[in-house]
């Protein structure tokens, strides 16, 4: 069964960092793509970021290219949001997703709450 746990989520101030964490198991992820997402309040589920497990390769969202940073650690099969420059708008539910290599996604996490205040 796979998982997907999220966690580093918290309260922090305009300007300021997190790192965003999803511990991932019950199979072998080789050939997925794991994402993050988002979910402001009365808004739709945003995708933020995706990693290639194999490749390594990356891509972003427009809207936090250069303050976002998706990276991976095979050897304890977590992948991370490196969030800088946070800002009010970026307060929201951060989910982590799995799928694989050009389909859709098919596993999630529970979610993390991020608020940054002003």
């Amino acid at each position: 069964q796979v998982q997907l746990v999220e966690s580093g989520g918290g309260l922090v101030q305009d300007g300021g960092s997190l790192r965003l964490s999803c511990a991932a198991s019950g199979r072998t992820f080789s050939r997925y793509a794991m994402g993050w997402f988002r979910q402001a309040p009365g808004k739709e589920r945003q995708f933020l970021a995706h990693i290639i497990w194999s490749s390594g390769s990356t891509g972003y969202a427009d809207s936090v290219k250069g303050r976002f940073s998706i990276s991976s650690d095979h050897a304890k099969n977590t992948v991370y949001l490196q969030m800088n420059s946070l800002k009010p708008e970026d307060t929201a539910v951060y989910y982590c997703a799995a799928g694989a290599v050009g389909r859709s996604y098919d596993y999630w996490g529970q979610g993390t709450q991020v608020t940054v205040s002003s």
